[in-house]
């Protein structure tokens, strides 16, 4: 079993006295949105840190964040690692969603983490298509996928960025899957 130390002095989150204050009136997890939306973060990061949230007061049998310390979030982080068997980028979500509730939401110092299990990370290559195989698979997609493919690859875009692609773009025509 590895044990190591979250670094939290490296952790991104800004200072608690640069945050903006959440109106004190709404629920929890209404205060953790409302932050977020304020500094403009995606919606999807906003569910996954709510959920990561809602599973560390469940996880304390609902306890409210603010009587909690660094002691309860190592425990949870440590119970991702070896009940639930997450992957380390897992592992290091929750992490940063209780950072964020702690620094951003409450204005309090988590303190240090000490003994937290850490998921492994597992040793992996990385998968590289050739080009003869790239152009197989774009082959073997038709209409709009195989436009979504052809964007994909060529751009770099990410999926949503594709899949969301209302933009109407003078050289493609979204209907007829023609670039």
């Amino acid at each position: 079993m590895l044990v190591v130390r979250f670094d939290i002095g490296k952790a991104k989150a800004s200072k608690s006295w640069e945050g903006f204050i959440p109106n004190p009136k709404f629920k929890l997890l209404d205060q953790v949105s409302e932050v977020m939306r304020f500094k403009h973060y995606s919606l999807r990061t906003e569910r996954t840190y709510r959920e990561w949230i809602k599973r560390f007061i469940f996880f304390h049998g609902k306890r409210h964040p603010r009587e909690m310390g660094a002691f309860e979030v190592e425990r949870f982080l440590s119970d991702l690692a070896v009940t639930h068997k997450v992957a380390a980028s897992t592992q290091n979500q929750a992490f940063n969603a209780l950072l964020f509730l702690y620094r951003e939401v409450l204005h309090q110092e988590m303190g240090q983490l000490a003994e937290v299990e850490r998921a492994k990370r597992p040793e992996r290559l990385p998968v590289v298509l050739t080009r003869d195989e790239a152009q197989k698979v774009l082959n073997g997609m038709s209409g709009t996928f195989q436009l979504m493919g052809k964007l994909l690859y060529g751009t770099g875009m990410r999926l949503m960025e594709c899949a969301v692609c209302d933009i109407p773009l003078p050289h493609i025509c979204w209907r007829q899957g023609t670039i």
